[in-house]
């Protein structure tokens, strides 16, 4: 820079001028080309990825690439392109992003809800069914069915990534490779260029993967044909043969009752002790389910809502009442035909050492994610298996459906009220060997899931290793018992006002109740804006934070009458609200009773199997607010067997979560059964002995080493000890 004396002004050289000028000339060429270089190796890989598609499906069009495959249709459900990312049509080939959407017509297209293919709508009769086929009866062997990964793999295992022949890596490099191919059941993947060889030598079979044992093997199930013209002639025949089977079960099982009467009555001297009612009475009564004990279950279940099994009982024995019987015998079978008309598919000879998993999916359950968690599932599953719930279907049907598996367990998709959903319905079943229940959190609060170890929401289990590593805790977890309380409404002269409720985790009377009132009209008015567990939490902490100065309970301790076995309780002058529960797990994680409470003397540790609940107070959303955080604690009243409390004045009622505005009544609670749950053991050698036992005792049952009271009897024992 110059400075002119006779114009007083400063000038710029020539040359820095061009040489700054040429510097961001060169910057911006540089940038271009960095971008260009990007675009154009995206479009590459874009294109590598179509060229292995287009390969893959011309190898299966090809003539000496055939092999015997069973095929299936996919199975369409609209979806909107915009939840679509990096997705071809699998007919047509052409890529799906919405961002290449022009028409309007286009922004809806079919997903495959069992393998999650997409076409577009145009596309979709024309697609080719090498969809997962469900039923393979009369095949020798399972078979593999490979077919183009359309999903991406969060819940396949690391050692899937490379093929299973040649044990190279099967991602797509950047210069391109062989296209592969993925195993709808095993999850294997292999080259398409190894798969001549692989099918040579080991003929296509399929062992199902890791995941063998959960998986309902496709040889076993058998798809149902209904023929309009013959359906009233067949399902007098079938009525016929049910009854049949029925009449034969039942005196087969007479006759072994008086064949082992005298091992009966020891047994049920030494075990009885340890088996609820309800599971007692299913053995030693009435029709009952599983394997060649399928019979008609016994209609008063159906009628009562599940009741029969605690009520059955008089002085300790069954009043016995063969009219009503005989009239529900045929209700029964009512029932049973209208289950049949809902399914697709039956169980048939399967084996003696099945040990499948049966799946139920709320939907609206908490995040409402059940559609992403029931297309997941029926990839790594049979779709059979894979029930979702709904107003219109209950978990009745699939256990309908496996009412002949000798041993299965049961996987809970959902919230603490779908939990109790689904024991209710296993409950009415007359199980002789009830199934164990696991649960995977797909609710809000979760207490139940957090207390048996499989985490507090659907994050955590994606951080935990996906579905793939849940469902191996499923096969290593321990089998535990889970007391269930029966809630009876009555008016002042004792007859119930309703049919009863049950409860698994605890039942809530004031404050607390109100706010998961109000949360619910807020549900049903709105049901959009739960759409995260989060948010969830966020509309629990507002409705919370209006209450903190409503002032609604503060007559509570003078309009609630507390009982504790038969002892009258008195409730704390600054009580806002009652809460009786069965579990530590409380509004998301909080501990009621902690037990590591050293304050308090005269109570013993809290436990969700001693058939022993725990009553405390609250004093007001606030005192809500500070347990959250840990910043306070119930105030612990007593412990008891069976717990009244009387409501002389309108007051909210909640039970696992599940509210409604009660009238003045009488709530008594009392012990109903207990249910078999699987807890993921925090420490893996105590999971897999767990297992190891329970597979060995359900063997030892089958071979009728032992019988179903024996094997309830041991497992609660071993629950008992592990706790």
């Amino acid at each position: 820079m110059e400075y002119d004396g006779e114009m007083g002004m400063f000038f710029f050289p020539v040359d820095m001028v061009e040489s700054r000028g040429f510097m961001f000339t060169c910057f911006v060429a540089a940038l271009v080309g960095v971008f260009t270089i990007a675009y154009t190796a995206s479009q590459w890989r874009r294109n590598i990825n179509l060229s292995w598609t287009k390969a893959i499906a011309r190898s299966k069009k090809n003539p000496k690439a055939r092999h015997k495959t069973p095929v299936a249709p996919h199975s369409w459900e609209r979806d909107s392109i915009s939840r679509v990312k990096n997705l071809n049509c699998c007919v047509c080939l052409k890529s799906m992003s919405p961002s290449q959407t022009i028409v309007a017509s286009e922004s809806v297209i079919h997903r495959c809800t069992i393998c999650g293919a997409a076409a577009h709508f145009s596309c979709s009769s024309s697609a080719p069914k090498d969809c997962k086929c469900v039923s393979m009866v009369g095949y020798e062997h399972v078979v593999h069915q490979w077919a183009v990964r359309w999903t991406e793999g969060a819940d396949q295992p690391d050692e899937s990534s490379f093929c299973s022949y040649c044990d190279e890596s099967c991602s797509s490099s950047f210069l391109g490779g062989s296209p592969i191919w993925c195993c709808l059941w095993c999850q294997r993947l292999v080259h398409v260029d190894c798969h001549s060889n692989m099918s040579n030598e080991t003929g296509d079979v399929c062992d199902l993967g890791p995941l063998r044992r959960l998986i309902l093997c496709p040889l076993y199930v058998k798809e149902l044909t209904r023929n309009p013209s013959g359906g009233f002639l067949s399902t007098i025949t079938h009525g016929a043969n049910e009854l049949a089977s029925t009449v034969r079960a039942s005196i087969r099982s007479q006759s072994k009752k008086y064949k082992q009467a005298n091992e009966t009555s020891v047994d049920s001297g030494n075990s009885g002790s340890n088996c609820d009612e309800s599971t007692e009475s299913t053995a030693d009564t009435g029709p009952a389910v599983n394997g060649t004990h399928a019979v008609l279950e016994n209609s008063s279940s159906l009628l009562n809502g599940g009741s029969s099994h605690g009520d059955s009982y008089s002085n300790g024995k069954l009043e016995k009442k063969p009219s009503v019987k005989r009239s529900g015998s045929f209700g029964q079978k009512d029932e049973h035909q209208g289950l049949r008309s809902k399914l697709k598919y039956e169980l048939a000879d399967l084996p003696s050492d099945a040990r499948p998993l049966l799946v139920f999916i709320n939907k609206k359950s908490g995040a409402q994610r059940g559609d992403s968690l029931r297309q997941r599932l029926n990839l790594l599953l049979n779709p059979v298996q894979v029930c979702e719930l709904s107003s219109v279907q209950g978990p009745e049907v699939g256990l309908f459906l496996f009412r002949k598996v000798p041993h299965f367990k049961v996987l809970v998709c959902g919230g603490d009220g779908t939990a109790g959903w689904v024991l209710n319905a296993i409950d009415k079943q007359n199980f002789i060997s009830p199934p164990a229940v696991a649960i995977l959190p797909a609710g809000t609060g979760n207490d139940l899931a957090r207390i048996l170890n499989w985490g507090g929401g659907l994050g955590s289990v994606e951080r935990q290793g996906g579905l793939s590593t849940v469902l191996q805790n499923i096969e290593h977890a321990a089998v535990t018992v889970l007391d269930r309380w029966k809630v009876s409404i009555l008016n002042q002269q004792g007859k119930q006002l309703q049919p009863p409720k049950y409860m698994n985790n605890y039942i809530g009377v004031g404050c607390d109740a109100k706010v998961a009132l109000d949360i619910h009209n807020i549900r049903e008015e709105n049901p959009e804006r739960f759409y995260s567990q989060f948010m969830n939490k966020v509309l629990y902490a507002r409705e919370g934070a209006r209450s903190i100065m409503d002032r609604t309970f503060e007559d509570f301790p003078w309009q609630v009458r507390v009982e504790v076995d038969g002892v009258d309780i008195e409730v704390p002058e600054d009580a806002e609200g009652v809460l009786v529960a069965n579990i530590g797990s409380y509004m998301g994680g909080v501990d009621l009773w902690q037990n590591e409470d050293e304050t308090y003397e005269n109570f013993d540790p809290q436990s969700m199997h001693d058939k022993v609940v725990e009553v405390v107070s609250i004093s007001g959303t606030w005192h809500l607010g500070k347990l959250q955080v840990g910043l306070s604690q119930a105030r612990r009243l007593a412990q008891g067997q069976s717990v009244k409390i009387q409501l002389c004045a309108p007051l909210p009622v909640q039970i696992d979560g599940e509210p409604w505005p009660q009238q003045p009544c009488t709530l008594t609670i009392s012990h109903h059964g207990q249910a078999f749950m699987l807890k993921r053991a925090a420490e893996e050698p105590l999971g897999h002995a767990a297992a190891i036992i329970t597979d060995v005792l359900e063997n030892a049952e089958t071979n009728q080493v032992i019988n179903a009271s024996q094997k309830r009897a041991l497992l609660q024992e071993m629950a008992v000890r592990l706790t």
